[in-house]
């Protein structure tokens, strides 16, 4: 949910804002037989679905990148995610572990710091490691950082301060393009993360013609292109890399009832694209059609590279990349999700050949090869193999989570928010362990309902009414009020907006979010007390919060407390010093109150803060002459 400053000025809201054939050896050292990799370029897609990739037969969506990435190298038609989740997919694949194993079990929680991870083992051989990211769920705070020597996560902020919670995947290549530059004639690993096609998809007001499918294919066409840009960037060490991309996880446009991802442990979100071409792969143009898990990559990655094996859950592909079949294996995937967002039972899943389970309060069993869609439920017919495919599941832990990973006690209230804001991350109270919890396929409409606010695909007056009948039916639900009442006071009406915001903190959302909303409420109805009240406890939750510290700054001017302006929004500046709207505000204070040569000061720096072509420019040099 966005952060809001409470009074408007002038500033605020402007906008501050040919794929290579791979072929040749990497070194001269064999490796089975053949030639390692020399290096290696990791690319992941957030929520990239197979079905929406050429090369997988996809139509209407051009992906030409990809697809010859797939044509000239290997193409892995059952390539499964072990978790419908951002952060705990990637960690799976970076470790070589299952989420039991790595500890990252939702977004928020972070990988257990004694794990190792690809970038830790290829560092210690002495490789270059540079990553760079799209979206905060990976954020370093999280751990993926960890034998990084570089880890770019920094995003943008807007022009009231807040940080965004995602950049665009043009950016993120560019960066590192600047790195591979430097770092072409080293070993190096290479890790590049796009957030494209992450809901929401694009901006569903301004095109209002296409579907929620269309746009996302636009998004898929969108990393594509950024995916060729990083291939060609390669140059000359295209010769000795070993390139792998792969989506961290699906995405769901109705199938079974699901709205984007993270809920269920269905194929619509499970399965994702993986290909692998360049040095290392022995039979290019092969398809892989046995099962495998992003698990497999680490495995598979250290033996391209000719580093020493690695402790994993995964295994070596190499056979499947010489064209041999792989031996048959049980592959496991989870969701907390329905747990740490709703109370709600987690889902676990097991796959082992033909048949896939899925432990809930009511389990279900699938026959994948003949109903691929898993539509036709055989748990209360095939009455051996359910229970033998449960039983096995106990390998995997138990599906309660331990103690240390309850969201409520990150410690974090602005990751929460951020995480929040992208659609993951509820604040509700969990059942204690073992208590009875409702089956997620029961609540299937309203995590639907849910599902499409938080994805940006309602809006307007349908926005408004989405949330009531979401309240309606789960009137606990924190988000929603919160969400609620920033839309009552978008629409100027404060007294409406501000129970909604009383009702999120009372239910203890541990974040700013909810006591902004209401002091912006308090100050419209003329209660400048209150929310200063309000603002100060939102300063105790999140006391290195710039937002925070600029409203109270704010608030302070208008009741005529300049000296006590100036703190707070010189605090907000030693937070935040790319705060533009707060800068400017500094200034109006103290033009306000006669410093006219500390307002030009300050405006003079934000001038040079600004771009060139910066829309807030204008009314900046409007304050200077008017000091003059």
């Amino acid at each position: 949910m966005s952060r809001r400053v409470i009074v408007t000025v002038a500033l605020a809201g402007a906008v501050l804002a040919a794929v290579l054939i791979f072929r040749g050896p990497g070194s001269s050292r064999e490796v089975n037989g053949r030639h390692p990799a020399r290096s290696l370029l990791l690319v992941t897609i957030d929520t990239l679905r197979a079905d929406h990739v050429g090369v997988y037969g996809a139509a209407g969506v051009a992906t030409p990148a990809i697809d010859r990435l797939g044509r000239d190298g290997v193409r892995f038609d059952r390539a499964f995610a072990p978790a419908p989740i951002t952060l705990t997919s990637h960690a799976s694949l970076l470790s070589g572990r299952y989420p039991p194993g790595h500890g990252a079990r939702h977004n928020g929680m972070a990988i257990d710091a004694t794990v190792p991870t690809m970038a830790t083992l290829l560092r210690a051989e002495g490789f270059a490691t540079g990553a760079f990211v799209a979206a905060f769920p990976l954020d370093r705070r999280f751990g993926l950082d960890r034998g990084f020597e570089i880890y770019s996560d920094t995003m943008p902020r807007s022009a009231d301060g807040r940080p965004a919670n995602e950049r665009p995947g043009a950016v993120v290549v560019d960066e590192a393009l600047a790195w591979l530059v430097g770092h072409r004639d080293a070993r190096f690993f290479l890790w590049v993360h796009l957030f494209e096609p992450h809901a929401p998809y694009g901006d569903a007001r301004q095109a209002p013609h296409l579907t929620a499918i269309q746009r996302y294919d636009r998004e898929v066409e969108a990393a594509d292109a950024q995916v060729r840009r990083l291939i060609e960037g390669l140059g000359p060490a295209a010769a000795g890399t070993l390139v792998m991309v792969a989506g961290d996880h699906g995405e769901a446009f109705g199938e079974h009832g699901e709205i984007a991802h993270s809920i269920f442990v269905y194929d619509t979100t499970l399965r994702v694209p993986l290909v692998m071409a360049g040095t290392g792969i022995p039979t290019p143009g092969s398809v892989v059609s046995d099962p495998v898990c992003l698990v497999d990559l680490l495995p598979t990655g250290l033996a391209a590279l000719g580093v020493p094996p690695a402790d994993s859950d995964g295994i070596d592909l190499s056979p499947a990349l010489a064209g041999q079949p792989l031996a048959p294996r049980d592959l496991y995937a989870e969701s907390f999700a329905p747990l740490l967002e709703f109370g709600w039972s987690p889902l676990r899943a097991l796959r082992s050949g033909r048949w896939k389970v899925i432990e809930a309060p009511r389990p279900e069993l699938f026959d994948i090869e003949r109903d691929p869609g898993e539509q036709d439920d055989r748990a209360a017919i095939e009455r051996t193999v359910l229970p033998a495919l449960s039983g096995r599941l106990g390998r995997f832990g138990t599906p309660d989570l331990p103690r240390r990973f309850s969201t409520s006690e990150a410690g974090d209230p602005e990751a929460v928010a951020r995480l929040r804001a992208l659609g993951y991350v509820s604040d509700r109270a969990q059942p204690p362990p073992g208590a009875a919890r409702p089956d997620p396929k029961d609540r299937r409409a309203l995590a639907a309902r849910i599902a499409a606010v938080t994805a940006g695909e309602v809006n307007g007056a349908d926005l408004r009414a989405a949330l009531e009948s979401i309240l309606s039916e789960d009137p606990a639900n924190s988000q929603a009020h919160l969400r609620l009442g920033y839309v009552l006071l978008e629409a100027k009406q404060p007294g409406q907006a501000e129970p909604h915001f009383a009702a999120a903190i009372k239910a203890g959302m541990p974040s700013a979010d909810p006591y902004l909303g209401l002091a912006a409420c308090q100050v419209a109805q003329g209660a400048h007390r209150p929310a200063m009240r309000t603002l100060e406890q939102a300063d105790a939750i999140e006391p290195h919060n710039p937002v925070v510290a600029a409203n109270i700054g704010l608030l302070e001017e208008r009741v005529g407390r300049v000296d006590a302006a100036v703190a707070a929004l010189t605090k907000a500046l030693a937070i935040e010093p790319g705060f533009h709207e707060a800068r400017f505000n500094l200034a109006l204070v103290y033009a306000r109150a006669g410093r006219r040569a500390d307002a030009s000061q300050t405006a003079r720096e934000l001038l040079d803060r600004l771009p060139p072509d910066a829309p807030q420019r204008g009314e900046v040099e409007r304050l200077l002459a008017a000091l003059r």
